[in-house]
């Protein structure tokens, strides 16, 4: 599991059959201690309902496809939660 910080929005007409009912963000990965991008932003498909700004849990491969419910729905990367709060212990880093 990852956390990225939602900043966008796709929307496309012509798409994979099974793709038809996820709303598809654009996600930034972040860094779990600081909290700064790390890497290049990606899609993600939506099935909680996240909106721009959020901070969320993202899975990928085989996980992303197992949470929507289908292994044939063609995603890398599906976002399963949403952060309200975090807590790091600064004595074990």
């Amino acid at each position: 599991m990852k956390i990225a910080k939602v900043i966008g929005t796709i929307w496309s007409t012509r798409k994979d059959e099974k793709l038809r009912s996820y709303k598809l963000l654009i996600v930034q990965p972040l860094n779990l201690v600081t909290q700064a991008a790390e890497q290049t932003p990606f899609v993600a498909a939506d099935i909680i309902g996240a909106g721009i700004g959020e901070t969320v849990l993202i899975v990928g491969g085989s996980s992303a496809r197992s949470a929507v419910g289908d292994m044939a729905v063609p995603v890398d990367a599906t976002v399963v939660g949403i952060v309200d709060d975090q807590e790091i212990c600064p004595d074990v880093l």
